[in-house]
């Protein structure tokens, strides 16, 4: 299958994870409700690691939870574990087996604290050594780059943010993100000929903010894999303190700009940018986003579900821009499908 072919099939696979693996969710919900902890460690890496600051985000504004970021390195070079007392430390990763995070999770099980494990790999060791895990159910990927094992560890978070909540509604939210996301793909014309646009660039930064922060992150780790691009990411409010003297004429920077309390803010940057001779390309879901370059979506979901679709946006964007570029996107170079850190 073709990294092509895993970009297509995600409203099926998104659809399987919601109708056969909600009630996996709500249990999982149940059971970390029944837990006595303060805070939330999360340990990722690659992609995975996007899907965590997603989670850190939405898990903080629905669900109150503190969420923070581990750092594998502490628990494997240095030797030097820190303490996880009053934490739920959450691992999460497509294949479960990357050294680094596994030794998180075995460090988090000597302290006693609960521990749950995000993959696509029920036999994986990471789920082994978790007290609970939660199976994304997006099938064998089998293209390099990360697409529906992401948008499905995405939708996990999402569906586990919306089971702790309770609220049907929710559910029913939910329930909409494959249709979205379907919609989106058919936006393919227009997301080539932007992506065709900056096929001679070398370089570019990409902006998001709260709840797509983290699709800026894991639209710039695509492009970097996959078309060879140096691409950086950015909070948009990081952007302001210091790498706004990035900007130049000619600069490409890559926004997302979805309709929220945020868009505001993300829009007046991108003014910002482009009076300084920047070229932007938004992905929103809005008409009034002030790009030079505008990919439209559907504006069926709430703010807190968009970084599902434009992440899809994201990736049909970075295949049409690497084969532009003249490189295979299904045969990325010194990159693998598992890579094993430690």
């Amino acid at each position: 299958m073709t990294l092509w072919d895993e970009i297509q099939s995600q409203p099926s696979v998104l659809s399987g994870f919601i109708d056969e693996h909600w009630g996996d969710a709500t249990e999982t919900a149940s059971w970390i409700s029944g837990l006595d902890f303060s805070h939330v460690v999360m340990a990722a890496r690659g992609s995975s690691d996007n899907a965590a600051r997603y989670a850190q985000y939405l898990w903080g504004a629905h669900n109150a939870l503190n969420v923070a970021l581990a750092a594998p390195s502490l628990y494997t070079l240095y030797a030097s574990p820190p303490d996880l007392s009053g934490s739920l430390v959450v691992g999460i990763s497509q294949s479960g087996e990357s050294p680094d995070l596994l030794a998180v999770m075995e460090s988090a099980r000597k302290q006693t604290r609960p521990t749950l494990a995000i993959t696509n790999n029920p036999d994986s060791p990471m789920a082994g050594l978790a007290d609970r895990h939660l199976h994304i159910a997006a099938g064998p990927e089998l293209a390099v780059a990360a697409t529906k094992s992401y948008t499905n560890q995405l939708l996990a978070v999402a569906a586990l943010s919306a089971a702790l909540d309770g609220g049907d509604d929710l559910h029913d939210m939910l329930r909409a993100v494959p249709e979205t996301v379907a919609g989106t793909l058919d936006r393919n014309d227009r997301i080539a000929e932007a992506a065709r646009a900056l096929r001679d660039e070398t370089r570019c930064v990409a902006i998001g903010r709260g709840y797509n922060h983290s699709t800026a992150f894991e639209w710039a780790l695509k492009i970097a894999e996959l078309s060879y691009m140096v691409a950086q990411p950015f909070s948009a409010a990081d952007f302001r303190h210091g790498p706004l003297a990035l900007v130049e004429p000619g600069l490409a920077v890559l926004a997302v700009a979805t309709d929220g309390p945020l868009f505001e803010d993300v829009a007046d940057l991108i003014e910002v940018v482009r009076a300084g001779g920047a070229r932007v390309t938004a992905i929103s879901d809005r008409e009034d986003c002030p790009a030079d370059d505008l990919v439209l979506l559907p504006s069926q979901l709430p703010e807190w579900l968009t970084p599902i679709p434009v992440t899809v946006a994201a990736q049909v964007f970075t295949y049409h821009l690497t084969v532009a570029r003249g490189h295979d996107p299904d045969d990325p170079r010194a990159i693998h499908k598992v890579t094993k850190t430690v």
